[in-house]
């Protein structure tokens, strides 16, 4: 018997992509601006509720969209597979 070892080539083991990444940051980046956009701002005295301000249009629908929009673009970031040349 001999302990010696086969040798193994080495390969790209690198799961992602750089193109995988970068769809990684923009997704990360929409759902930034969805929760950005849904925190809105305060209102000038807190004792007062300005409903127009709670259920604007931003918060309410523009918001939860672009949060969305960020899980699909981060979901098709793990699921891009890489190039290939053939």
């Amino acid at each position: 018997m001999s302990n010696e070892k086969k040798q193994i080539p080495a390969t790209n083991t690198s799961l992602f992509t750089k193109d995988n990444y970068m769809w990684m940051l923009a997704g990360v980046a929409v759902m930034a601006i969805g929760f950005f956009l849904m925190s809105g701002g305060k209102s000038a005295d807190p004792k007062v509720f300005d409903a127009n301000e709670v259920y604007s249009t931003t918060r309410i629908t523009i918001a939860p969209i672009l949060i969305i929009a960020g899980l699909v673009i981060e979901i098709f970031a793990i699921m891009k597979k890489p190039k290939t040349n053939d």
